[in-house]
């Protein structure tokens, strides 16, 4: 049996910001099953990260360095190579490594910060044959970047998500080919900036409205067919084109990784696939905190830092003082709003609070507004907004004093 203040499952970005955040106040013990600590980021090794945080543009070994370093000189206790296997409501944790064996560990909080997964061929349901050559687009990533292993010559980038944008790049850089960019929605699945660094300046092709019908090849991928769909997300058969190709890569989205946060019936966002969680980044069971991509997908990494620190703070705070039971503020997300995050907050605790959200369609001119039942207490106006594009409001100690009633609802709408 060990026991700790605060356990953190996961060493990526958020689990980094949040174990150091933690180990202000508490004792922490951080664990991750690979084999180093950063997750994802070292093999990001464009740059792009930590403009906000760090004012400077970073890659992602840079910026997973800066934490890993100053991980290294606090008193957090570290295991790599392990594996979480359960955990319960009583905060007690079943893992294994290589090392220790099967070993017991007794929390007063927890931290869940295991991040998202990505989308593979089997969830997306694309036909044809098994051979050699397909790819997630994080899984590309990897091979050029840590491994140093080109996976084809000539490819086909199903999605475009920022990842496999930035994979269309990475490819072009080391020579291969990319016969295009193929996506079903009628709008880029990336962030703009992407869409425009990574296919418009280097002419990669971006087929809208477009996607994987076949695929063909024995041992190693031949070639994809393509097919235009309708509103209905239907292949039009008669616009069947086949594209000759050696690899298809699959950028068709990520997943927050809560298979830890089901065991204990931890309650999950149906949009966000993620834990619901309050201002404190605390989940619907006591003691037991989420945070970074393992809550919602986040468009950059700054923000899952931030978010992490806030569940950091609070998991110690926990140790010392436990959540009191207070009145909750629904956050409903209504017109054109798929989701908001958090879902649930108590302002009594709150100088000021940043609520993430995205839209469900395209929209100029909008209005963000943020209202209880009775009156509007926020207002702000973006040029457009994207599906794609996280939007980032920060209410006042001010404006959250006017919240009279347990709803606080919020729309994008245009100007009447």
């Amino acid at each position: 049996m060990m026991k700790t203040d605060v356990a953190v499952i996961g060493g990526g970005p958020a689990g980094l910001a949040a174990a150091l955040k933690a180990a202000e106040k508490a004792d922490v013990m951080l664990l991750e099953r690979g084999e180093e600590l950063g997750g994802i980021l070292p093999q990001c090794i464009h740059d792009g990260f930590g403009n906000f945080i760090f004012k400077k543009m970073l890659t992602g070994p840079e910026y997973a360095q800066h934490y890993i370093d100053k991980i290294k000189k606090s008193n957090i206790k570290v295991k790599t190579k392990t594996t979480v296997l359960k955990i319960d409501t009583d905060k007690n944790i079943i893992a294994t490594n290589s090392i220790d064996g099967i070993m017991k560990i007794q929390a007063e909080s927890i931290i869940l910060a295991m991040g998202c997964r990505e989308k593979t061929r089997s969830q997306i349901l694309v036909p044809g044959t098994r051979p050699a050559g397909i790819y997630t687009a994080g899984t590309a990533q990897r091979l050029i970047n840590i491994e140093g292993v080109m996976p084809g010559e000539k490819i086909v980038i199903l999605g475009s998500g920022d990842v496999g944008l930035i994979m269309a790049r990475r490819f072009t850089l080391e020579g291969a080919k990319v016969e295009g960019v193929y996506e079903i929605m009628p709008r880029p699945g990336g962030l703009t900036r992407n869409v425009v660094q990574c296919l418009d300046d280097y002419d990669i092709p971006l087929h809208l409205s477009t996607t994987v019908t076949n695929i063909k090849g024995k041992k190693r991928v031949e070639g994809v067919t393509v097919a235009k769909v309708d509103k209905s997300m239907e292949p039009v058969k008669e616009t069947e084109t086949f594209i000759p190709c050696d690899c298809l890569i699959l950028a068709v989205g990520l997943i927050p990784e809560n298979e830890l946060s089901k065991q204990i019936n931890i309650i999950i966002d149906e949009q966000t696939k993620g834990a619901i969680v309050n201002e404190r980044m605390e989940t619907s069971v006591p003691g037991i905190f989420a945070c970074g991509n393992v809550v919602h997908v986040h468009d950059l990494v700054d923000d899952v830092t931030i978010t992490a620190e806030i569940a950091g703070k609070n998991a110690a705070q926990h140790v010392k003082e436990k959540s009191e039971i207070a009145e909750k503020i629904q956050v409903i997300a209504g017109n054109n709003v798929r989701y908001v995050v958090p879902q649930i907050i108590n302002n009594r605790y709150l100088d000021s609070i940043t609520l993430y959200l995205r839209v469900r369609r395209e929209q100029k001119d909008a209005f963000i507004v943020v209202s209880d039942k009775k009156k509007q207490i926020f207002e702000n106006k973006e040029r457009i907004v994207k599906p794609p594009e996280m939007i980032k409001i920060t209410l006042s100690k001010k404006e959250l004093t006017f919240i009279t009633k347990n709803e606080l609802r919020i729309d994008v709408r245009c100007r009447k």
